[in-house]
C-alpha cells in the first residue's frame, strides 16, 4: 500500500524557518520532519511514497535525489572529478519515492487529485506532513477495512485548533473545519481512502480535502473514524517546533517506533 503525504503548503505560522524552507523540511533533531513521518510508515511495512510538493518543492527534490550522498561517505577526486562512494554512514532506507509537482498554491483536494494517477492500488495511505504520531498503522488500515468506508480519518484529542469531527459510533456524522472552539476530538491525519471516493465526490474546485471531501464523505456516512488515543502532535507554530525537538533530545519521542 502507498502512503501520500501533503507537503506543499506554505506553513505561514511557522515563518521564522518557513521562509526559506517547506514545513515538511523544518528539522527535529536534524532529520526533517517528514523523514519522521516516513519512517513510522515504514514500521509498518509501508515503503512506496507519493510526496505532493507545492512550496518551495526543489528543496525536498533535493533532499531525496541526494540522500544517498548526503548519507554516505565520499571520496572526491579534484583532479579527475571522480566521485567514490565509500558506504553508508547509517541511514539504511529502502523507500521508494515518488515526487509529484502539484502546484505552488494548490489546496490540498487538488493536490491528492492531481497526484491520485501515480497511485497502483484500491486503497491508498494519506497524512499532512507537519504532524508526528505513534498511530497503529496496522490497526487504522483493519479498522478502515471492517468499516467498510470510503474514507476513514485518524481522531486525536487537540492541542489547538483543527477540524472538529462529530462522531457516533465510528462514524463521522459531521465535520467542522477548524470551529472557535474544539471540544474533544479533531482531524489528526493518518487518513485512509479507497481511490474511488474520488469519483464518487468529484473535486472540481481547487478546495480544500477537508471541505470539499471530508464534510460530504461525513454527510453521506462515508467516512468513518479511528480513534487513536496515544500520542500526536503537529508542528504549526516555532514553540511546537521547540517541543518536538526537546522531546527528541530527551530520548522521549513518542512518535520514535523505529
Amino acid at each position: 500500500m502507498e502512503a501520500l503525504i501533503l507537503c506543499g503548503g506554505l506553513g505561514t505560522r511557522l515563518r521564522e524557518e518557513t521562509e526559506f524552507k517547506p514545513k515538511p523540511m523544518v528539522e527535529i533533531g536534524g532529520h526533517p520532519i517528514l523523514w519522521h513521518i516516513m519512517k513510522h510508515y515504514r514500521v509498518y511495512g509501508i515503503r512506496d511514497f507519493v510526496l505532493c510538493l507545492g512550496y518551495k518543492g526543489d528543496a525536498i527534490r533535493d533532499f531525496f535525489l541526494n540522500y544517498k550522498t548526503r548519507n554516505s561517505d565520499i571520496a572526491v577526486d579534484l583532479a579527475t572529478g571522480a566521485v567514490e562512494s565509500l558506504g553508508s554512514n547509517g541511514s539504511h532506507e529502502d523507500w521508494r519515492v515518488l515526487l509529484a509537482e502539484t502546484g505552488a498554491e494548490s489546496q490540498t483536494g487538488r493536490r491528492i487529485q492531481i497526484a491520485l494517477k501515480y497511485l497502483k492500488g484500491d486503497t491508498f495511505l494519506a497524512t499532512y506532513g507537519d504532524g508526528v504520531a505513534n498511530v497503529d498503522i496496522e490497526r487504522l488500515i483493519a479498522h478502515h477495512r471492517a468499516m467498510g468506508k470510503l474514507a476513514t480519518v485518524t481522531a486525536v484529542h487537540p492541542s489547538s485548533r483543527f477540524g472538529e469531527l462529530g462522531i457516533t459510533g465510528d462514524t463521522v456524522h459531521s465535520f467542522a473545519e477548524k470551529p472557535q472552539v474544539a471540544s474533544g476530538w479533531i482531524n489528526g491525519g493518518f487518513m485512509v481512502f479507497e481511490k474511488r471516493a474520488f469519483s464518487e465526490v468529484p473535486l472540481n474546485e481547487n478546495v480544500p480535502l477537508e471541505t470539499g471531501m471530508l464534510e460530504v464523505l461525513a454527510r453521506r456516512g462515508q467516512l468513518a473514524v479511528y480513534r487513536h488515543e496515544g500520542f500526536w502532535q503537529c508542528m504549526d507554530t516555532f514553540r511546537e517546533m521547540q517541543l518536538l525537538n526537546d522531546l527528541w533530545s530527551s530520548g522521549q519521542a513518542p512518535w520514535r517506533t523505529w
